[in-house]
């Protein structure tokens, strides 16, 4: 037996091989771009949530400096600038923490209605 025909009843089978390299290649290359968008699918969700807890911890901080507006101290531990400061500062601080151990539901409400505009399902 010739080193030609040796050569030519191995390259039917070495085309075959080729395609299957090919195939299995454009199935990693599928696989791969899938779990791409995976992971940008899970950021977008996750900064989308931390967007609507920080908009409900500023709702409530709003809501909350109102509601700390009439109050006042008594004269020798409180009044004056320092004071005023104060009250935004806690008010912000509470809130955080309000909108980080469950809130008043809207950031559930505001998180969703962001995912519907991304054209994201919930």
């Amino acid at each position: 037996m010739s080193a030609f025909s040796t050569i030519s009843t191995f390259v039917p089978q070495l085309g075959a091989t080729t395609a299957a390299v090919k195939t299995a290649a454009q199935a990693v290359k599928g696989a791969a771009a899938s779990v791409e968008d995976a992971a940008k699918d899970a950021a977008k969700r996750a900064k989308i949530k931390e967007t609507a807890l920080n908009f409900e911890a500023s709702f409530l901080s709003v809501m909350m400096q109102q509601m700390f507006e009439g109050v006042k101290t008594s004269e020798p531990f409180g009044g004056g600038q320092g004071e005023e400061m104060f009250k935004s500062v806690m008010a912000d601080a509470m809130s955080k923490q309000v909108a980080k151990a469950g809130g008043i539901g809207l950031a559930p409400t505001v998180e969703r209605e962001m995912l519907k505009l991304q054209g994201l399902k919930e």
